[in-house]
């Protein structure tokens, strides 16, 4: 984290020289000397931050460069903030704050100068790669399984193993690789060491090798291991073998592999770079040959197989936990005493289905006695035991840490701030990363590219867990694993990263550092006064604020209480970067909020803001994300957001009663990316959206039928644009929408309101993926247009959309349809599917489609349907689905319904009358 620290230090220098010069005329020179000598020590900083766990005077040392760095940006970064304000930079003032940030400077320096000093003391080397070997060696002995040794103590999971033995008995005549992957202590290398030895395996090859592989490999250490396991060598060759050349031995063990069906396992595999040295050794050999990797990282799983789809063990459940937990120390579940069993399972659960969790745990217990007062002493301190009290599960799990980028172990570190078992938006996440300035320029590509791309490689290194995917199969929201999260918060402490508040401030007051950089507020907001003398340091503060009655607390409070408090941070917190105040329940802003100017991202989102914002937000010109969403009682947005040059996402949606906005001056947004609602207004031809080059995302309300035309005749500047959605007036019709087939980035259409005629398919966008009509009052002959649409994938018929009692869905209709939602049709009766319509489909949804009498007959036997989903329909439709179509749908795994209820006297959103193995 020291080498991110000054590498983030210097690119900052370096675009404070370029971007504003102005403020650093007469100390450009000092910055420029201070960027070389932090930049030089950038050489030497990996190498320390590899050793610092073994040497607590190189950890110091590391210390010491970290905290350096971060002193050089506040005094830069104050000093800048100050210039900004001019208020206090005058004719007057200026040679003050030169001559006081020139010394300031050169106290640094001195520092640096120190510090470099002690270098070579410590034994930091330039571009080394050693590091402490008794925390690896030590590892190494843990880890290092011997495959014939089998486990009795272990949880099978039934599908994971059926899973994977179809794999590797499977005869494809080439060699293929079969992958398990997933985070630290999953339990990937039990699960392979059982199919090694299952007897079905052995019986398949005719050979069979086992090999530990690691971060720390020698590729003759592998071949050697994989010669000795499938014995490729007579004894006179076995007599010589060290004395071999590695290429002769990697030859000889391809040549003997190539006549046999063989299986050789690598275990813990770390590196592309593994299988790019290995990968020769494998030939195709007999039918089924195969390599088996256990890998944390499904880009090396996919980078020895593109073609396989690698194995993901899924967590154990919390029966499957105790069960765990009980084997062997306490002979079975039933043998728990009873009063220690409902510690034991709080207990386990704290474990989150993490095998290796459950039995350091297990193992932990074994060692105590079985007393209510002993267990309760753990339980107090699981968090502790768990990362901390047992060396063996910390370092499994630091491991992955310690492999990540510098770049991306911030990333990871940033989701500690997040509370226990919250789904986080992937949108929001991105945008905080980016507010923080933690990602690298990658040439052309956008901080959100960049940011999007990081985020995939956690979740590739099985450090993140994907909640949901979007439409499209987007990663839409995502969660850490609780022992993953108590790493992320306890090495973000020691980085000086990060602090958690919560409960009473007298009992963290002592054991929360006032250096750390960014807090997370986790107690009620009253608690947060004391956070004043955090304010030179802090960059980041985020408030979560998840169970909060208003009016309760409102009666409780005094009216501006909140606001006095908050005071705190807009008068002292001259640095921040991010501040995150949802669910705050705030009722106006004051105009110091401006004086905020280093700010990149504000949230407002489901605060009680009742008043205009203040003028003052037109001062932060720095600003990123603006987030208003849900921010119910906001009436009107002030028209200064087109002083936020630097803005990217703008988000102002509120459901039924959004603030004003149509007023806005938007001409100078030029790297504005997201604005997913606002009103229309005369900012459209003013400039507004023509200059709104960098827009990906656009949603306007309320527009003629002449605004329409001037929309659609900008797009051809907006080359960038994704989603597009455009809501008329009630009394308007949308013209003929030509025009948008030169979009060639537009994946998302929504129209809400008539359509005259809708476009030919050559006329849609080439590559619309999703498309989402209302009230739209179809032609009859309109689904024969959008079922020649050749890319898309999700089509969203809703209310008034199509009003006629019949719709035909023709052969060989919709070829990449995967997604259908018919949302309110009244007037459908009849829905006709033609054999070989929508060969693709995955998921259905019948909504209130209230004359619909049947599910149509082309999609009963439908291989590729996994989820129909029925709700609200009539009880003719509803019994007929369950009694006389019930068998023709048994390709379909998933059928959901909820009905009107109070029809049938059973109340409301249940499901009724379904066989429990197939309707949920």
């Amino acid at each position: 984290m020291a080498e991110f620290a000054v590498s983030l230090v210097v690119e900052k220098l370096t675009n404070l020289l370029t971007q504003q010069a102005s403020y650093m005329d007469g100390v450009s020179r000092k910055i420029v000397q201070l960027r070389n000598e932090l930049r030089w020590m950038q050489s030497f900083i990996k190498d320390a931050d590899t050793k610092q766990e073994e040497n607590d005077l190189m950890q110091q040392w590391v210390n010491d460069v970290r905290d350096v760095a971060y002193e050089t940006e506040e005094v830069i970064e104050t000093y800048v903030s100050k210039a900004a304000a001019r208020s206090t930079f005058d004719l007057v003032t200026k040679p003050f704050h030169l001559y006081k940030v020139g010394k300031e400077i050169e106290s640094i320096r001195m520092r640096i100068r120190e510090i470099s000093g002690r270098r070579n003391a410590y034994g930091v080397e330039r571009n080394s790669r050693g590091e402490g070997r008794g925390v690896n060696d030590r590892l190494r002995w843990w880890r290092q399984p011997s495959p014939h040794v089998e486990e009795d103590d272990i949880i099978e999971l039934v599908e994971d193993t059926k899973a994977l033995l179809t794999q590797l008995t499977s005869m494809e005549s080439r060699r293929r690789v079969v992958s398990v992957v997933g985070m630290g202590g999953l339990g990937k290398t039990t699960l392979a060491k059982r199919l090694y030895n299952h007897n079905d395996v052995k019986n398949h090859f005719d050979c069979r090798a086992w090999i530990y592989v690691s971060k720390e490999f020698r590729r003759r250490d592998i071949l050697q291991g994989i010669v000795t396991d499938v014995n490729a060598l007579n004894r006179v060759e076995m007599d010589v073998l060290e004395k071999l050349k590695e290429e002769d031995l990697l030859k000889k063990l391809h040549e003997f592999l190539e006549e046999r069906r063989y299986l050789v396992v690598l275990d813990d595999v770390w590196s592309m770079e593994v299988w790019d040295c290995l990968e020769k050794a494998f030939p195709s050999g007999k039918t089924g040959s195969k390599v088996m990797l256990t890998t944390r990282n499904k880009e090396v799983a996919l980078h020895a197989d593109g073609e396989g789809i690698p194995h993901e063990p899924r967590i154990l459940t919390e029966n499957e936990s105790l069960q765990l937990f009980c084997k062997k120390a306490f002979h079975g579940i039933n043998s728990l005493p009873r009063e220690l069993n409902k510690l034991g399972k709080d207990m386990v659960m704290r474990c989150g289905g993490l095998p290796l969790a459950v039995v350091v745990l297990r193992g932990l217990l074994s060692r105590k006695s079985k007393s209510t007062e002993e267990w309760h002493r753990v339980f107090r301190n699981i968090t502790w035991h768990l990362t901390k009290g047992q060396d063996r599960i910390a370092t499994i799990l630091s491991l992955s840490y310690n492999d990540l980028p510098s770049h991306l172990k911030s990333c990871f570190l940033y989701l500690g701030l997040f509370p226990e078992d919250v789904s986080v938006q992937t949108k929001k996440l991105i945008h905080l990363w980016i507010a923080e300035g933690f990602l690298p320029q990658e040439g052309e590509e956008t901080a959100e590219g960049v940011a999007e791309k990081c985020l995939n490689e956690l979740i590739d290194r099985c450090m993140i867990q994907v909640v949901r995917l979007n439409s499209l199969g987007r990663v839409k929201t995502v969660r850490i694993h609780d022992l993953l999260r108590d790493l992320a918060i306890s090495q973000g402490r020691e980085e000086i990263f990060l602090e958690i508040h919560h409960g009473n401030k007298a009992e963290q007051s002592e054991t929360i550092s006032t250096k750390s950089r960014r807090h997370a507020i986790h107690s009620r907001y009253d608690r947060y006064v004391f956070l004043k003398k955090f304010a030179p340091h802090l960059r980041s503060l985020l408030f979560f604020n998840r169970e909060y009655n208003v009016d309760v607390e409102r009666k409780r409070m005094k009216i501006g209480f909140i606001e006095k408090k908050l005071n705190v941070i807009y008068k002292n917190f001259k640095l921040l970067r991010v501040l995150d105040m949802e669910g705050v329940r705030v009722v106006s802003l004051p105009d110091t909020i401006g004086s905020l100017i280093q700010l990149r991202y504000l949230g407002l989102r489901k605060t009680n803001l009742e008043e205009e914002l203040p003028l003052s937000m037109g001062n932060l010109q720095n600003l990123q994300t603006l987030d208003l969403r849900y921010s119910c009682f906001l009436k009107r947005i002030p028209n200064v957001i087109w002083k936020m040059v630097d803005l990217r996402h703008l988000l102002l949606y509120t459901p039924f009663d959004s603030p004003e906005s149509g007023h806005l001056r938007m001409d100078t947004l030029c790297n504005l990316q997201s604005l997913p609602y606002i009103e229309t207004g005369n900012w459209i031809n003013n400039g507004g959206l023509a200059n709104m080059t960098s827009l990906r995302q656009l949603g306007i309300d309320g527009l003629s039928r002449q605004q329409v035309t001037s929309v659609i005749s900008m797009m051809e500047r907006l080359q960038d644009i994704q989603s597009l959605s455009l809501s008329l007036t009630e009394q308007e019709m949308f013209p003929i929408l030509t025009g948008l087939s030169y979009c060639e980035h537009l994946q998302k259409l929504c129209f809400y309101g008539r359509i005259e005629k809708l476009p030919d398919p050559q006329e849609f966008p080439p590559n619309l993926i999703k498309l989402t009509l209302h009230n739209s009052e179809l032609q009859r002959d309109s689904i024969t247009k959008l079922e020649r649409l050749p890319n898309l994938e999700m089509l969203v018929l809703g209310d008034g959309s199509y009003n006629w009692r019949e719709m035909v869905f023709s052969s060989e209709s919709f070829p990449k349809l995967e997604i259908l939602k018919l949302h309110l049709l009244k007037e459908l009766e009849d829905w006709i599917v033609e054999e070989k319509a929508m060969p693709k489909l995955k998921h259905l949804v019948i909504n209130r489609c209230e004359k619909l009498k049947q599910i149509p007959d082309g999609l009963k036997l439908a291989t590729t349907l996994k989820e129909l989903e029925i709700v609200g329909m009539p009880v003719e439709f509803e019994y007929r689905l369950r009694t006389k179509d019930f068998f023709e749908f048994k390709n379909t795994p998933s059928i959901k319904s909820t009905t009107d209820m109070l029809a049938i006297g059973l109340g409301s959103h249940q499901n009724v009358g379904w066989p429990e193995t197939q309707f949920g």
